[in-house]
């Protein structure tokens, strides 16, 4: 007789007996998700440069993303603990997420990369605006556009829930699809 683990039951590594990370990873990659690029600004890395800019635009590519209320307006994203993202928006409140649409999926990759390039040069050749409540930067030809201010943190596993409050909402264009995520791969609808 098989025996079933107890729904309570958690095994030393935190995961529930009898699922592995990889089963766990395999399971969610057949969710799709919208992919966007959620971005902010920094101070300068070096602030004793005059050469440098007042402040840096930093960006990451991000596909646990979702609305959670409409009265106030709230989103969520899931930035995993630790990285640079979430660091900054831990001191920092301000930032904008671009809703990428499926012509988009060089810049999904491009912020994306493991041992990337500095963000700078990954912002060099794309177009894109700065949000007026924000100043960080709104992708251009993005099938919509948000910028938010945090109004929570909530610790989750080996990620960290930051909820922003909308304080400005576009759809700058309808042109084509959404960019998404789906089994390891970006992909379009269709």
């Amino acid at each position: 007789m098989l025996k079933t683990p107890s729904p309570t039951a958690v095994a030393a590594s935190g995961h529930a007996e009898g699922v592995s990370n990889d089963e766990f990873r395999a399971a969610m990659s057949r969710l799709a998700a919208g992919v966007v690029l959620v971005t902010a600004q920094e101070p300068p890395l070096d602030p004793d440069d005059p050469a440098a800019p007042a402040m840096e635009d930093v960006g990451m590519t991000a596909t646990a993303f979702m609305s959670v209320s409409l009265d106030p307006p709230l989103v969520l994203v899931s930035l995993r603990a630790g990285s640079r993202m979430d660091d900054l928006l831990d001191e920092q409140p301000l930032w904008t997420v671009s809703v990428l649409a499926e012509s988009q999926r060089h810049i999904a990759g491009r912020f994306a990369m493991k041992g990337r390039i500095s963000d700078r040069l990954l912002f060099e050749d794309i177009p894109y605006v700065r949000g007026e409540a924000t100043g960080a930067p709104l992708v251009g030809g993005a099938l919509a556009t948000l910028e938010c201010r945090t109004e929570q943190r909530v610790a989750a596993g080996d990620h960290t829930l930051v909820v922003g409050r909308v304080l400005t909402a576009s759809v700058p264009s309808a042109e084509g699809g959404p960019l998404l995520y789906f089994r390891g791969r970006y992909r379009q609808l269709g």
